[in-house]
């Protein structure tokens, strides 16, 4: 088979297989696409899709069309829950990112105006990214986002990044710009923040004000630490948690509460309602030696 021939057949049936589990959101003025990961309804979206709406109607490819519920949202992953009062089409399949690489095939799916669905097809071409978004005057950071070069558009977010196996490995978010993809990770750290939307409508988290990158370690500290990257600081909030603890911009996070970090979504996994007020240990490679520090992670309140 001609290797395009490969390459489209590969993201036509993707498309085929991911496009009936994604709706067209109609909220308020606003619109958006959003995914079934429920049988029961259950929808997930992105947080700037929903806004502070309380309710609007999802409409799939195969003419259904259902009034929602906005169950929870969570501004600071950019996710949010929502509950179809009636019957949806079944489910799609989640996948996990964390076991995307870069280079990887992956196929951006969404539902804009109801329409029969907007397919573009790219390769992951970053890991581990940090998202700045302005609202008004406040600015947030969504951190452990997958950037691929399939191209997204704002009525797209909210929607698929699926993998060849048609597994959904991402919610697309249009936030960045048009053309620039983005994307929610599906993973352990997301599952819990859905199961917290579904449980209490929000999520509790801990906060210590930092943003980094993955970064390579120096052959010696990997051959010592047994991993092969840290999450390198490239911003420390002046007055945060990590700031108070002696954190600095260029150290390298190798590890927080004696677990290895790799990337944001290590510390992230540990900053959950469970971690405010509570002592968490850090380790950072600083001038070429391991200091460890002590945080105390305070409770991050959404503005």
């Amino acid at each position: 088979m001609d290797p395009l021939d490969s390459y489209s057949s590969t993201v036509s049936s993707v498309a085929a297989a991911v496009t009936p589990h994604v709706a067209s959101l109609r909220v308020g003025p606003g619109a958006g696409s959003a995914v079934v990961f429920a049988d029961d309804g259950l929808l997930l979206t992105n947080a700037h899709v929903v806004g502070s709406a309380r309710d609007g109607v999802a409409a799939f490819t195969d003419g259904t069309e259902r009034r929602f519920d906005v169950v929870g949202v969570d501004p600071l992953s950019d996710l949010a829950v929502l509950r179809t009062r009636g019957a949806t089409p079944a489910a799609a399949v989640l996948g996990d990112a964390d076991g995307l690489v870069v280079g990887q095939l992956v196929i951006a799916v969404g539902n804009p105006l109801g329409l029969a669905g907007s397919v573009t097809a790219g390769v992951v071409s970053g890991l581990g990214r940090s998202l700045p978004v302005r609202s008004g005057r406040a600015v947030r950071v969504i951190e452990d986002v997958i950037q691929t070069d399939a191209a997204l558009n704002p009525g797209n977010s909210g929607g698929a990044l699926a993998n060849a196996r048609a597994e959904v490995v991402g919610i697309n978010t249009a936030v960045a710009g048009i053309g620039l993809g983005m994307a929610v990770p599906i993973n352990a750290t997301t599952r819990r923040i859905i199961g917290a939307l579904l449980a209490d409508g929000r999520v509790r988290r801990g906060y210590l004000g930092l943003v980094g990158t993955p970064a390579p370690l120096p052959g010696p500290v990997a051959q010592r630490t047994g991993q092969t990257s840290g999450l390198r600081l490239v911003e420390v909030i002046p007055g945060s948690p990590a700031a108070r603890a002696g954190l600095h911009s260029g150290d390298i996070v190798l590890s927080a509460g004696r677990k290895p970090v790799t990337d944001a979504q290590g510390i992230q996994r540990q900053l959950f309602s469970e971690a405010i007020g509570t002592t968490l240990p850090i380790t950072v490679l600083r001038n070429g030696a391991m200091v460890d520090v002590i945080t105390v992670p305070t409770e991050l309140v959404a503005s």
